[in-house]
């Protein structure tokens, strides 16, 4: 179900799709953060998505005007995951409420794998 503000001009609805790709590319500004891996990560085989495919790693689910967002993340190694997470968390609530103006209730991650970065 998209995202809905009304006021008195008329409604806007704002697709889940739109608002996985505000937060995959909000993520992917974070420091620590390799990038977003499928959230099927069956078998234990873990791939990560290039840049054309965030919305991959990122589930929304709307409810009103609320936003939960799934996060599927690989992280850098040498990186305090709880440092990368809340940075991540901080940076995505922070940019879907300012640019769509939707209340965020949750950010959840899940790191699904480390990289050692070259």
């Amino acid at each position: 179900m998209p995202g809905k503000l009304s006021n008195k001009f008329g409604s806007i609805n704002i697709d889940d799709n739109v608002l996985a790709i505000i937060a995959g590319l909000s993520a992917m500004e974070c420091y620590g953060l390799v990038g977003m891996a499928s959230r099927n990560a069956t078998e234990g085989l873990v791939e990560l998505l290039r840049r054309e495919h965030l919305t991959k790693g990122v589930k929304v689910h709307t409810e009103d005007n609320r936003i939960i967002i799934d996060l599927y993340v690989i992280v850098q190694f040498g990186t305090k995951i709880s440092v990368v997470a809340n940075n991540i968390i901080e940076k995505v609530k922070y940019n879907i409420e300012s640019l769509t103006g939707l209340t965020v209730e949750k950010v959840n991650i899940n790191v699904q794998g480390v990289r050692v970065q070259k």
